[in-house]
């Protein structure tokens, strides 16, 4: 078996995780922090504990290797989503500029960790441009889509497709809407989760025209997550496999739609480590290799 970065959907080999204890650190950090960061409201520790600990089992029952981000006091306690700050590439990692100002100091975290682990490192986006993982999804292996959002802006992207150029990898920038602004959490990967090499889940009210159309040109069967189900996070589905997919649990039509689809689908209750800060299984998770 050989190992790429450049899937969302392969059988999931090893991934970065920022356990609560790492990330919300206490009550007491996330009773100071949790309005600042504009969550939906205070997430409970002891239930944010067992709420990571079933996720996490999810991962290692697919015989995933996890790692752990350490506690870092420089970050705040969205540095439990850590998918933001990097990207991964066969070619090393792209380390991140964040467009939200309370996570500026994650980049520099992360990389930390993976110089310490000898994990190579690509390039790095420096200001003024921002761009933040949950803004960029594989399409295939030549392919990257990159939203231009309030978190990634026109700089990043350029910095972006400046660091992929010799590699031949084609970035494909999606123009996202304004929706409810720049202090809210809206990524590429909140309207578009690709499970497998021909199979996504996307929520086509906020998908641009030129990128849904791009899917089904690629050949992509879309699974259409309905309006009720796209503020709990029935669209952000992390695939830890082939149609092996992992989503917050209280999505019943967009799970009942991918079982349909071939899928087998384990589920996880995120009402208080996902919902209230935005953040979903492909959030949670920094990829690092999968294997094909």
């Amino acid at each position: 078996m050989k190992k790429t970065s450049h899937s969302e959907y392969l059988k999931l080999e090893t991934v970065y995780l920022k356990s609560v204890y790492n990330g919300f650190v206490s009550d007491k950090i996330l009773v100071e922090q949790w309005q600042e960061l504009n969550y939906v409201s205070k997430p409970k520790f002891d239930e944010c504990i067992s709420e990571y600990e079933n996720f996490e089992t999810l991962l290692l029952n697919n015989n995933t290797e996890v790692k752990h981000f350490p506690k870092d006091s420089n970050t705040k306690i969205d540095s439990i989503y850590c998918r933001d700050a990097s990207i991964a590439t066969d070619f090393g990692m792209i380390i991140c500029s964040m467009g939200k100002e309370g996570r500026r100091l994650e980049p520099e975290a992360q990389l930390r960790i993976f110089k310490a682990n000898d994990i190579p490192v690509l390039g790095t986006i420096k200001s003024p441009g921002t761009l933040e993982g949950g803004d960029v999804a594989w399409l295939d292996k030549n392919t990257l889509a990159v939203g231009h959002t309030y978190r990634t802006n026109s700089s990043g992207i350029v910095q972006l497709k400046e660091l992929l150029a010799p590699y031949n990898i084609e970035v494909l920038v999606a123009e996202l809407p304004h929706y409810k602004g720049d202090k809210d959490v809206f990524h590429l990967m909140s309207i578009l989760s690709p499970v497998d090499k021909d199979l996504a889940v996307v929520y086509s009210t906020l998908m641009p025209i030129s990128l849904r159309n791009e899917l089904l040109h690629r050949g992509f069967t879309l699974v259409e997550v309905p309006e009720d189900e796209f503020e709990s996070m029935g669209c952000n589905v992390l695939a830890v496999g082939p149609r092996q997919c992992i989503m917050v649990a209280g999505n019943p039509i967009t799970e009942n739609a991918l079982r349909k689809a071939g899928c087998t689908v384990n589920t996880y209750r995120g009402q208080e480590i996902s919902y209230k800060g935005g953040g979903g299984p492909t959030c949670l998770t920094r990829p690092i290799y999968r294997l094909y």
